[in-house]
C-alpha cells in the first residue's frame, strides 16, 4: 500500500490540525499544578461541562489488550514510519481510536467486530491471531480488504471495517504533532510583501512612484 501520498490527498484541507493552546491561568494555579496533575489532561480549552466528559470518557477503557495490539499493528501497517516523520502509533493514533469510539458509540460495534473478523480470517489463513502473523501475512490479509473496488464479495465485511480503520487512523495521524509536521503545515506566519512585481506593473502600464518605493522601503525597514 502507498502510505501518505493517497491520504494525504484525501485530507489535506479537510482535517484541520491540532492546535495546543496553553490556557491561561494565574500564578498559584501555576504553582499548584503538579505532574501528576497534569499527566494525560488536555492542553486545549474547554468548559466545565467538556472537560467532564472528557476526563470521564479518558478514565473509561473499551479495547481489550489484545483488540489495542491488534489496532496498533494495523495503525503502522496503513501509516508506517519513514523518512518523512514516526508511524501512526508513534503519532497517538491506537489511543486517538479508543478516546474516538468511546466518544463515537456507534463505532464500538463495526470496531470489535472488525477486530473479530481479523482475527477470524487470520485464524482460517494462518491459524494464529493477526498481531502474531509475520508482516507478509497480515499484508496478505490487508491487501484483500484494502481496495473496495478489487476485494471479493465475501470480504465485505472486512472492507467495512478497514475503511473505518483506515479513517480513524488518518484522521488521528494528521491530527497529531506529528502529522502536521508530516504535510508541512506551518499555519499563519508574518511575512513580507515587495510589492507587485515589474513584469505585471508593465503589463498594466503601471509604475510606482518614488513615494510609494520610499515609503516601502521604510516599511520593510521597520519590519
Amino acid at each position: 500500500m502507498k502510505r501518505r501520498d493517497s491520504i494525504r490527498a484525501i485530507l489535506v484541507g479537510t482535517v484541520a490540525s491540532s492546535v495546543l493552546v496553553d490556557a491561561c491561568k494565574s500564578a498559584d494555579e501555576k504553582a499548584n499544578t503538579t505532574p501528576e496533575k497534569t499527566a494525560g489532561a488536555s492542553t486545549i480549552d474547554r468548559t466545565k461541562e467538556e472537560a467532564e466528559i472528557e476526563a470521564k470518557l479518558m478514565a473509561e477503557t473499551f479495547f481489550s489488550k489484545h483488540e489495542m495490539a491488534t489496532i496498533t499493528v494495523l495503525a503502522d501497517l496503513i501509516i508506517p514510519k519513514d523518512e518523512v516523520s514516526g508511524s501512526a502509533s508513534e503519532a497517538g493514533v491506537p489511543d486517538f481510536i479508543e478516546f474516538i469510539v468511546k466518544d463515537m458509540p456507534h463505532h464500538k460495534i463495526p470496531m470489535r467486530g472488525g477486530l473479530r473478523w481479523l482475527d477470524l480470517e487470520s485464524s482460517k489463513r494462518f491459524e494464529k491471531a493477526f498481531v502474531d502473523c509475520d508482516s507478509k501475512q497480515q499484508i496478505a490479509i490487508v491487501d484483500d480488504i484494502a481496495y473496495p473496488e478489487k476485494a471479493k464479495p465475501e470480504m465485505k465485511q472486512g472492507v467495512a471495517f478497514f475503511n473505518l480503520m483506515r479513517n480513524l487512523t488518518a484522521t488521528g495521524f494528521y491530527t497529531s504533532e506529528i502529522g502536521v509536521k508530516d504535510i508541512g503545515y506551518e499555519g499563519n506566519r508574518p511575512n513580507q510583501w515587495n510589492g507587485v512585481p515589474d513584469d505585471v506593473l508593465k503589463q498594466y502600464n503601471m509604475a510606482y512612484t518614488e513615494k510609494d518605493l520610499k515609503d516601502c522601503i521604510s516599511f520593510n525597514t521597520k519590519a
